[in-house]
């Protein structure tokens, strides 16, 4: 007799693994493969929308577990893994923060970046260990991302965690996965069959960036890295930028545009700027 727990998993279905609704893609011109996509892609917001009560709970979460010092892990393979390090590795240009605070982590290391890493998904205890490198406590929170849901590397990284007393949410594209009972806080985004057949770089991974996006945009926010609607402690890492930057100065205080710039290049981001000339001109 099988456990409960295996007829569970039978019971699961992959529906990112499912057929998709298309056929004979090759006969298909070029015009109707991009409105094709395009009319599955429309799907891909509206599965999010259906996923924001649990995103607000995991926010809500995070912000003030990052106010004591926590902070956000993204762990992932493939696909979901550089999605993961892609949203933090624009945390510190955007929003001005340490690289320390949102770490993204991808099974097969740094490699798996650009070149598939042959099983390094499949080790059950690898993540843990990614992440002890790190010193990781409770005041941390670890966000697993699999379109499947069946990811070892994530998963087992996530059940370590929750014996541990760490908080954990999950980002998967298929309902009542395995990823789902192992973390806390479940986000599953159910987006339905992928355009080409399995390849959850499409709307699974439009998807995750997304919700990704969300999460630590909503968190930066509440952490106070925005002011207004603007992104006052951005890096001058280009002309762009300083440029971007001077204006919101101009449009803040009132100043002439050299003026601006000579201010924001002395602080270094726009937030500095501002409170230094306010500072001054308040004595």
């Amino acid at each position: 007799m099988r456990s409960a727990g295996a007829r569970k998993l039978m019971a699961f279905v992959k529906i990112s693994e499912q057929s998709s609704l298309y056929n004979d893609l090759e006969k298909k011109s070029v015009g109707e493969i991009l409105h094709d996509i395009n009319t599955e892609d429309k799907k891909v917001a509206l599965a999010v929308e259906k996923a924001i009560p649990q995103i607000e709970k995991l926010v809500e979460q995070i912000v003030p577990r990052m106010r004591q010092g926590g902070r956000i892990f993204y762990m992932g393979a493939g696909t979901s893994g550089r999605l993961g390090v892609l949203d933090a590795s624009e945390i510190p240009p955007t929003f001005g923060m340490d690289p320390s605070w949102v770490i993204g982590l991808i099974a097969g290391g740094d490699t798996a970046l650009r070149n598939p890493v042959e099983n390094a998904e499949d080790d059950t205890e690898q993540g843990w260990k990614d992440l002890e490198k790190f010193n990781i406590n409770d005041k941390d929170t670890v966000i697993g991302i699999a379109a499947s849901g069946t990811t070892p590397y994530v998963i087992g990284a996530l059940k370590a965690c929750r014996e541990r007393g760490i908080l954990t949410a999950a980002i998967t594209s298929n309902p009542d996965a395995p990823i789902s009972e192992a973390a806390e806080i479940p986000i599953e985004m159910v987006v339905g069959p992928e355009y080409v057949t399995g390849s959850s770089r499409m709307k699974s991974g439009t998807g995750q960036k997304m919700i990704c996006n969300m999460i630590t945009t909503s968190v930066m926010i509440k952490m106070g890295r925005v002011k207004g609607n603007k992104m006052v402690n951005m890096q001058l890492s280009n002309a762009k930028l300083v440029d971007r930057g001077t204006r919101m100065i101009v449009e803040e205080l009132g100043l002439p545009y050299d003026e601006a710039k000579r201010l924001l290049l002395f602080h270094g981001s726009v937030k500095k700027a501002t409170d230094a000339y306010r500072g001054k001109n308040q004595d």
